[in-house]
């Protein structure tokens, strides 16, 4: 368990049970327009087109990369090992930053006189999620369920030399249904993994799956317990003071606080959610308090505009640090107490 876990136990010192449900009707009717779990310069791609329409990039010796396809599928197996076979769904996938080319034969035509067969295509950017079926429960009575994903950038991995280790990041956590909205912990999280083959990621995805599985219930419950401690107006106006401070601070101080991967833009957006988000804003409450969970899911719905390959990492830190305030709150860990001084 993350050293960031909300320090909070119930009056009799024992943590209850999630209820898990298998909702196959809640997967069949869920709109095919929900929210996407990542905005920013990205759209949406089937798995079919990424794998009949889109080449594969080589290295400087012209060995395969691993595609985009694959690092889903095997992800995918990865997790049904755990989770059992038939439970994982259709990955939802995002790209970004197309390179586009043309095969030889056409180098001298105009771009209107292509024909799709003489255009090459790849995306240099991948971001996607797929759920757990049989892993679903309640928070302040919306629908969260157990969520795998990942995401890779070609620009990380040098295309120009001899084949050599590509970079992958990996996840499984918490999704708000309502809102698309990823809730990652640390424990959920394998970054920056150097992978050669798809054995690889395969085994990587399996000790991260594995391990998560084990304390699933109790990163549940701390996400949870994040509904039951409030934020004043005048407390979450600190926040956003001091997260805008903290951008101008030289790093000396800034390394004596917690980390912050959250910039004035992520600031900005939350900042107006707070207002008018209807999920997690302030909504008809006059006096405009709000909880943690509702600050943690603020900052999750802002770094949805990040870059794919930046976006793990920030969402991430959007729950660490909504626990930390909720610790420094409780009085439990003041570790973030300077956000709320």
């Amino acid at each position: 368990m993350s050293n960031n876990s909300l320090i909070v136990m119930p009056e009799n010192g024992i943590i209850t049970q999630p209820v898990w449900e298998v909702r196959e009707a809640l997967h069949d009717t869920y709109e095919e327009n929900h929210p996407n779990f990542i905005e920013g310069p990205s759209h949406e791609i089937s798995m079919e087109e990424l794998t009949y329409r889109n080449i594969i990039p080589t290295f400087s010796d012209n060995s395969l990369t691993i595609s985009h396809q694959k690092f889903i599928e095997t992800t995918r197996k990865a997790a049904e090992v755990i989770f059992g076979q038939g439970n994982i769904t259709t990955a939802e996938t995002r790209c970004s930053h197309p390179i586009i080319g043309r095969i030889p034969s056409a180098q001298h035509k105009k771009v209107t006189e292509l024909r799709d067969d003489e255009k090459t295509l790849f995306y240099q950017r991948l971001a996607w999620i797929a759920q757990i079926c049989n892993f679903t429960s309640s928070i302040n009575g919306q629908c969260v369920s157990l969520t795998i994903g990942g995401t890779r950038s070609y620009h990380e991995d040098k295309l120009y030399a001899r084949q050599n280790p590509q970079h992958f990041r990996i996840f499984i956590g918490f999704r708000v249904r309502v809102c698309s909205n990823m809730m990652l912990t640390c424990d959920g999280v394998s970054e920056n993994l150097l992978c050669m083959t798809e054995a690889d990621i395969f085994q990587h995805a399996l000790q991260l799956f594995q391990r998560f599985n084990e304390v699933k219930e109790a990163t549940l419950y701390n996400l949870e317990a994040l509904n039951n401690t409030l934020l004043s107006q005048e407390q979450f106006c600190k926040i956003i003071g001091r997260l805008r401070l903290y951008q101008a601070l030289p790093n000396n101080q800034q390394k004596q606080l917690p980390q912050i991967l959250l910039g004035d833009s992520v600031v900005n957006a939350a900042t107006k959610e707070y207002i008018k988000n209807p999920n997690f804003g302030i909504g008809d409450n006059s006096d405009g308090s709000i909880s943690c969970w509702q600050l943690m899911n603020l900052l999750n719905e802002a770094v949805k505009n990040s870059y794919s390959d930046l976006w793990i990492e920030r969402n991430a830190n959007c729950t660490t640090f909504a626990t930390g305030i909720a610790n420094a709150i409780n009085s439990t860990d003041d570790s973030y107490g300077w956000f709320l001084n």
